[in-house]
């Protein structure tokens, strides 16, 4: 596999984990009433999710 290849899977891992921080995150922030500081959230732990699965 070229490493080409292997920097696309890449990005797509971590644009999936920050996909799903976001949806955590808005989740969270609809528990909280407060959507924005949830998505917020969300993107912090879908980078973190993203660099995980890196």
């Amino acid at each position: 596999m070229s490493s080409d290849q292997d920097e696309n899977r890449s990005e797509k891992k971590m644009g999936t984990g920050i996909a799903v921080g976001i949806a955590l995150g808005a989740g969270i922030g609809v528990a909280m009433d407060n959507i924005p500081m949830g998505i917020a959230v969300g993107l912090v732990l879908g980078i973190a999710m993203g660099s995980a699965w890196r």
